[in-house]
């Protein structure tokens, strides 16, 4: 888990943010208190690895269509650290940080102004339809891995990766 130690680091991992999605916060994201609900900041990163795949002319509709498969999520470590609230504009970071034959890892922000308010490690697989249609794990295709930019790698002082 990506840990913000101080507003360096925080610098750090934003500057390296391959993609920052604007979220408003509604009725529906949150509780009879105005809080978002702690599930829907998954979807709030979800929404953002999405458009970061869309954007690189990965929409995983069109790769599902075409029969080529799609990326779900396989594993997840998510630190809440503030609440949003009703009527909050956040910002949303993906930052693709490993890249293997059939996994992504995304390093993930969710803010509010300058705090962060929650940080995810997420990780999701490739699968694809075998002959009955059925989605299972595999490599990923060339042309989709060429897709992607390459992961970062530099060590930022008082941050530490792992799982």
């Amino acid at each position: 888990m990506s840990v913000v130690r101080d507003p360096q680091s925080l610098s750090s991992r934003l500057a390296r943010a391959q993609f920052r999605l604007s979220v408003r916060v509604y009725w529906e994201d949150t509780d009879a208190g105005g809080i978002v609900f702690y599930a829907n900041y998954l979807k709030f990163m979800e929404r953002a690895r999405s458009d970061w795949l869309r954007s690189l002319g990965l929409g995983q509709e069109r790769l599902r269509t075409q029969g080529h498969g799609v990326f779900v999520v396989s594993e997840t470590h998510v630190r809440y650290l503030r609440s949003a609230r009703l009527d909050d504009e956040l910002v949303v970071t993906a930052s693709l940080r490993e890249r293997g034959r059939a996994s992504l890892v995304f390093d993930q922000l969710v803010m509010c102004g300058e705090h962060v308010l929650c940080e995810g490690d997420i990780r999701v697989g490739w699968v694809q339809p075998d002959a009955q249609g059925q989605l299972r794990p595999a490599r990923m295709p060339s042309t989709i891995a060429q897709a992607l930019p390459a992961p970062w790698t530099e060590s930022v002082p008082g941050e530490t990766h792992g799982h």
